[in-house]
């Protein structure tokens, strides 16, 4: 799934081994803090796939245009804006600059390290007059200095003696830049692609102050619609025996700090940027610069190296509480450690704005916030960093007074989430796989759940929270109906979109249902937990959301009467109340050049057929499993696992926890090993795009809930491993109610040791355990659990019968020119 000679194994650095200028390397040696990210752009600032600087929330707004109008449409888009680029450091010896679609280059190498959070490159050039130039450089974004970047770069003429220039620039990217303001390379492919974002042909960004003092250049803009503010200023140090000259130029898109260096052979030339970004939503760029300058100032003072080690101490911390380790297997931990060092620099430093999709890597996906965060990211943010799941979780809360208004705009009681956002409004275009996608209530409801349950935050939960539950339980229950009488009255959603948006706009579509349930009763019971133990919140809540008295009430009678689909003939759970009447799309028999389904039939051809843009019933299985048997999800997973196309990033981390569960070990392993590689091995053809940071979020969901069995249902700590055959073991740390706890597996035993904190319960496969700081538990294991050969397939589908006796067949949509003769068959 990767090139070995390209990049080598280790378990701790990503290194590539010869120069590359595509888009999936520039994502793959991204370095971001959650709030600022640079994408992997050689330093020399040539041709890109994308040439990016993202700030997490920086975004321009437009007006969406629908080629048919309707009441209630997404009316204003949203797309991250590409700040200002101070990555460039051009580099000229004899006036030649480096080029390496030209130079010889020899001894390249780049190199990730996520032990120290830092990006380096080193490589050899040798000029056609035969001049050896030694160039290294290495670019940091802080964790510790939310708004801080540094890049160093050092030069040494090895052979002779030269004259080297060096450009420092601070370019406007996003309106033009210069000749070298991004020309595409070979890896952007042209043609259809939703997962892009939208290009702006308009300026995007108004210039407002500028300046340079002495080394010092500063850049500010306002967004032109959205209203932002964005600064960055650069600071240039230069250290060199040999004798230099500096000047510089500034314009309203470009500051450059251009050194001429009288290179004598031998003597190193040493360059540093520091840079300062800031932005905001509502105060003016001048104060940005001020903010900036300050942040220099401090850094400054501090010094350069202070700041290197001051990395490395957070990201010790850092792989302290988060390290996921599998035994004798370098080639999975090097991948491994890249998805969690994505998770980092995806949310660390995000302080109250969401985790877009993909990150602060790329403008995929426009750099939009989806349910993604709320399922696939903040499991590991909870259990590993719970001030950074508090902080996604606050996004959420700033975002309650448009979601209530949306509510009003679908004729709906409390708050509805938009699908996809920046500034909280809906920004998806196309209905039926956006704004039908009502679950996300739930799913942030479902998160808040399991952080308040994992960490034992009530004050997070009585101060802003619960305004969460019963905002998004009131929508429930307006969307919902009753069906029936005389006490067998149930409880139904229609017209809505579950997690498969290849099936959309559908009745009681399971996954919604299962989880609404959820968030009806975890609603119900949280408001009264608060009204017995502090009424004064209590009071406040009522004052906030006005609820009253009789809600939860309303609340537990819809939950306990949701209808949960379920077909007695096939013995397994529909995807929806019409999913089995569709026919089966034949996966098996379906071309490669035909994947991913969505780039290559029309969404109606799609929505026809029983197949699966990701797991849907099988996520249910996972998320509620408490309410399945486990012959149930054997069964759904028996059936869903072949209409799976696994179009989605999202959906083979899950399908790989539910095979480890039932019994399918190789299986989830396999879709293990294809998650852990989605962006490394470039899988889904778009890493270009950026990072795929749910899937990363997954990859430690499915280690540590697939493979090591941990499942917090109800807020009860257990354990039911799944150990790999071919893995010696496995070991990872826990936070848990304040409590840090190590968890190590090995083929007989499961072990337990609480770090630090207080005493923990849990339990393994139904048996209880206490572990204390002063005893750890050690628990033999007579298995890995049930062990189930193969893979299901759609043969054992095929020839099954619906509930009204007809039979199921799998098919592949075709093109027919003639009229076909429709005739009486025979069933």
């Amino acid at each position: 799934m990767i090139d070995r000679e390209r990049f080598p194994v280790d378990p701790w650095r990503l290194t590539e081994t010869r120069y590359s200028q595509d888009g999936v390397s520039e994502t793959l040696f991204a370095v971001g803090n959650g709030y600022l990210g640079l994408r992997g752009n050689h330093i020399e600032g040539r041709g890109a796939h994308e040439h990016g600087t993202f700030i997490n929330g920086l975004h321009e707004t437009w007006p969406i245009r629908h080629a048919e109008q309707a009441y209630g449409f997404a009316e204003v888009g949203q797309t991250i804006v590409n700040a200002p680029d101070a990555k460039i450091m051009r580099i000229y010896v004899d006036d030649e600059p480096i080029s390496f679609d030209e130079a010889e280059v020899r001894d390249y190498e780049r190199t990730l390290d996520m032990r120290t959070g830092v990006l380096t490159r080193s490589f050899t050039w040798e000029t056609p007059s035969g001049k050896r130039i030694r160039v290294s450089d290495e670019r940091m974004v802080s964790f510790e200095e939310r708004h801080l970047a540094i890049v160093r770069l050092e030069i040494t003429v090895e052979n002779a003696d030269a004259p080297v220039t060096v450009s420092c620039q601070l370019l406007n990217r996003q309106d033009g830049g210069d000749v070298y303001g991004g020309a595409p390379t070979a890896t952007q492919k042209a043609g259809f692609d939703p997962r892009r974002t939208e290009k702006i042909t308009e300026r995007v960004l108004l210039p407002a102050e500028f300046w340079q003092d002495g080394l010092r250049s500063a850049l500010s803009y306002q967004v032109a619609d959205s209203g932002m503010t964005l600064a960055v200023v650069a600071d240039h140090m230069i250290t060199t025996d040999n004798e230099f000259s500096a000047r510089s130029l500034i314009e309203s898109d470009i500051a450059k700090n251009v050194f001429r260096v009288q290179a004598k052979a031998g003597i190193p030339i040493a360059i540093t940027k520091l840079v300062s970004y800031h932005t905001s939503r509502g105060v003016p760029a001048h104060e940005l610069v001020d903010r900036c300058r300050r942040s220099l100032d401090r850094a400054a003072v501090e010094g350069v190296p202070a700041q290197f080690e001051r990395q490395r101490e957070w990201l010790d911390a850092f792989w302290e509480r988060s390290d996921v380790v599998i035994g004798e297997r370098d080639d999975l931990q090097q991948a491994i450690r890249w998805c969690l060092f994505q998770l980092a620099q995806a949310a660390a430093r995000a302080d109250g704005t969401g985790v877009p999709a993909k990150g602060v890597t790329g403008s995929g996906y426009s750099g939009h916030y989806f349910w993604d965060t709320e399922i696939y990211v903040l499991p590991f943010l909870t259990y590993t960093s719970p001030q950074w799941a508090r902080n996604a979780l606050r996004a959420r809360v700033l975002m309650l007074p448009a979601a209530r208004r949306r509510a009003a705009q679908l004729n709906e009681a409390g708050a509805l989430f938009p699908w996809r956002t920046i500034n909280g409004e809906e920004a998806s275009a196309y209905y039926a796989a956006g704004t039908a996608q009502y679950h996300i209530n739930a799913d942030v409801s479902f998160a808040l759940g399991k952080y308040v349950r994992a960490t034992g935050d009530e004050h997070f939960m009585r101060s802003e929270g619960a305004d969460i539950l019963v905002e998004t339980a009131r929508l429930w229950a307006t969307l919902g109906f009753w069906r029936g009488s005389n006490g067998d009255a149930t409880f139904h959603i229609h017209g809505v979109t579950g997690p498969d948006e290849y099936t959309t706009v559908v009745n009681d579509n399971l996954f919604t249902n299962v989880m609404a349930r959820y968030n009806l009763r975890y609603a119900s019971r949280v408001v009264r937990e608060i009204q017995k133990d502090d009424p004064q919140a209590y009071d406040r809540i009522v004052e906030r959301t006005g609820l009253d008295a009789g809600e939860p009430d309303a609340w537990d009678r819809a939950a306990e009467a949701i209808h949960i689909p379920f077909s007695e003939s096939l013995g397994i759970h529909p995807q929806d109340a019409m999913f089995l009447e569709r026919e089966l799309w034949d996966l098996e028999n379906t071309p490669d050049d035909q994947r991913p389904l969505l780039l290559h039939f029309h969404p109606l051809v799609i929505y026809r057929f029983q197949v699966l843009k990701q797991a849907d019933v099988v996520l249910a299985l996972f998320l509620q499993g408490n309410h399945f048997t486990a012959a149930e999800k054997k069964a759904d997973f028996d059936y869903y696992d072949p209409l799976t196309t696994g179009d989605s990033t999202l959906s083979a981390v899950v399908q790989s926890i539910l095979a480890a569960e039932v019994g399918y070990q190789d299986l989830a392993r396999e879709y293990f090993e294809q998650s852990l590689f989605v962006d490394l091995g470039d899988l889904h053809h778009n890493a270009a795009d950026g990072v795929h940071v749910a899937s990363a979020g997954g990859v430690w969901s499915a280690l540590v809930s697939g493979f090591g069995g941990m499942r917090d249902h109800a807020g009860e700590l257990s354990f039911d491993p799944r150990l790999p055959v071919s893995w010696p073991s496995l070991s990872f740390p826990l936070q848990w109610q304040g409590s840090a706890l190590q968890v190590t597996i090995t083929p007989g035993e499961l072990r337990v040791q609480v770090r630090a904190g207080e005493p923990v319960a849990f339990s393994v496969r139904g048996v209880e355990y206490t572990a204390t700081r002063d005893a750890e538990v050690t628990v033999p294991l007579a298995d890995q659990g049930p062990v189930v050969p193969g893979r299901p397939t759609l043969g054992q589908i095929e020839e099954s019968r619906r509930d009204d006796g007809t039979r199921i067949s799998a098919s592949l949509p075709v093109v027919t020119t003639t009229m076909p003769i429709i005739g009486f068959v025979e069933d």
